[in-house]
């Protein structure tokens, strides 16, 4: 075994912008920080690679809000390269008739388009966008702070102190006054965080096309139906964030979503962190019921009191800890985190934008972009077609009709593609991670994809071509990537992008299990530090900053 390495104040584990943003909130505190991460590339799945000659693929994750201003600002990535490009307008969907609908934070814009499927829709989706907003304004503190612990829990899980208890008590009493200035939305806003998204939205409209719209929006990364409890939760996030540059408005990130990433890098490295790529992390050591470092695959060992993993709990407590570094009872409640995924992404390199038959395309168009390649392009028509899709998936069987959600970030970035090239990113509904053995007979498992995954792909770009047909001979090159390459890659579990599902009994103080939820762990100094806790995933940073708030609380390196 090598020798053990200089020690560190504290080692993070992962190079996502979790683990990032905390290792840079530690070392800004004065804390010599060192940041693991197993690829050679930085960013976890918000990374940009260079897939093609000239092509600068955001290989996972593709569109920014949710990331904290507060971090843009005290970390000054904006200094460091950060440029994030606003996407007006921001969604579009066609239809099967060749009608279309177009919508984005211009009112104008939505007003009109809504009007030609329903003067009704018109005059709600106003009303429907400011209750989100009040809920969203409700919630968005809490996810600026770690979550606390409010249940009795049985005191041989964790013996709290009496500061952590009147923290928690704090913040619940802030959240309640909060949630008193909801008035007459408190049921409204209830149903939000707890209910099914599509009765909540045929309430509140009457247009096919913007249900189907607007339910995309509510299972998009999750394995749900837009008919089951907690899918309204995610409708919440359509206007939260104000990353883009105003609440609610989504961008894309010059460079692609790995230059937040190298921003991040830049910014700790001139704090002081080091980062080491290609280092993957074989085991978390631990001594008298404390972290006192890693231990990396070639054997070398570096030591920190603190350690933070950025990595999902899967392979934080179960690969990298040994079943005795833990009380059952927590083994028992990490084993059981629900990781069902059902998402697959494909990344096209095309000769030119898709000309959609609903918006023809403009001869006279720079670079034969249109206004509706700037946003959110989505396939799913209506909200029984979203509905198949799940139907087929929950019996372990790639949607026979899939569900697209795509975006063009070369509509407003040049700079990702060679000249009059375009990069068209694919987010697919839905791709079960187990998959049913042919026959239908047996056990799930992910085994089948490799055999799969390009004829999946393949229909899903037939999908595309039934609204626009110029894709399939526009495309130049074509990266896959399965639920199970998704796991492969970039080490998440049964390809779960949020690090464990967002569902209620996986959210705010039950993440990533009851009694835990506040970035700490039965280890004394390892803490959880990415979307495995609270408030989870989505590229916003706040796990990462919330960690290294109490990570400094602890002091632990008196």
């Amino acid at each position: 075994m090598a020798a053990s390495s200089t020690a560190y104040d504290a080692v993070i584990i992962g190079g996502g912008h979790n683990g990032l943003v905390c290792a840079c909130y530690l070392a800004r505190a004065g804390k010599k920080v060192c940041v693991l991460e197993r690829r050679h590339v930085l960013g976890g799945c918000a990374t940009t690679e260079e897939l093609w000659p000239g092509y600068k693929v955001s290989t996972a994750a593709y569109v920014i809000s949710l990331f904290l201003p507060q971090i843009i600002s005290e970390l000054k990535l904006k200094e460091h390269g950060l440029e994030i490009l606003p996407r007006r307008p921001s969604s579009f969907t066609p239809l099967p008739d060749g009608r279309s609908l177009l919508m984005g934070p211009d009112a104008e814009l939505c007003h009109r388009e809504l009007s030609q499927f329903s003067t009704r829709d018109a005059e709600q989706y106003p009303k429907y966008e400011a209750l989100l907003e009040r809920v969203a304004a409700v919630l968005e503190p809490v996810l600026s702070e770690a979550s606390p612990d409010p249940l009795p829990l049985p005191t041989s899980w964790r013996k709290v102190g009496i500061p952590k208890k009147m923290r928690d008590i704090k913040k619940g009493w802030s959240m309640y006054q909060a949630a008193a200035s909801l008035g007459d939305d408190m049921p409204a806003a209830i149903e939000l965080l707890t209910g099914p998204a599509r009765p909540i939205l045929e309430r509140w409209f009457e247009s096919e096309v913007l249900k189907a719209t607007l339910a995309t929006d509510a299972i998009i990364g999750a394995f749900t139906s837009i008919s089951s409890p907690g899918s309204a939760y995610v409708l919440l996030h359509h206007v939260m964030g104000e990353a883009g540059g105003a609440r609610g408005v989504w961008g894309y990130v010059r460079g692609g979503m790995g230059a937040l990433s190298e921003a991040l890098a830049s910014a700790g490295r001139e704090l002081g962190v080091e980062v080491r790529r290609e280092s993957p992390v074989a085991s978390i050591n631990t001594s008298g019921g404390k972290a006192v470092g890693v231990t990396l695959e070639d054997g070398t060992v570096i030591d920190a009191p603190v350690v933070g993993s950025s990595v999902d709990a899967h392979l934080t407590f179960e690969k990298f800890l040994q079943p005795a570094d833990l009380p059952d009872s927590f083994r028992t409640a990490v084993s059981n985190i629900d990781y069902s995924s059902a998402s697959m992404k494909v990344n096209l390199a095309l000769s030119e934008p898709p000309n959609f038959t609903a918006r023809p395309t403009d001869p006279g168009a720079h670079r034969g972009v249109m206004p509706h390649h700037h946003g959110t392009m989505h396939i799913g028509p209506t909200m029984d077609y979203l509905e198949r899709a799940y139907d087929d998936a929950k019996y372990g069987l790639p949607a026979e009709e899939p569900i697209l959600e795509m975006t063009m970030a070369t509509s407003v970035d040049e700079s990702i593609a060679p000249a009059g090239k375009h990069i068209l990113s694919m987010f697919v509904q839905y791709a079960p991670y187990m998959l049913s053995p042919e026959g239908g007979v047996g056990p799930k498992s992910p085994d089948g994809w490799d055999a799969i995954k390009d004829d999946f792909a393949d229909r899903c770009v037939r999908k595309l071509a039934e609204y626009a047909p110029n894709v399939p001979d526009a495309i130049e090159h074509r990266q896959v990537l399965s639920p199970l390459d998704l796991e492969r890659t970039y080490g998440i579990t049964g390809g779960n992008i949020m690090q464990g599902a967002m569902n209620a009994n996986q959210l705010y103080c039950f993440r990533p299990v009851p009694g835990w939820s506040d970035h700490r762990t039965p280890v004394n100094g390892l803490y959880l530090c990415g979307a495995a806790s609270h408030p989870g995933g989505g590229v916003m940073g706040a796990c990462g900053k919330n960690a290294a708030d109490e990570i400094l609380r602890d002091g632990r390196w008196g």
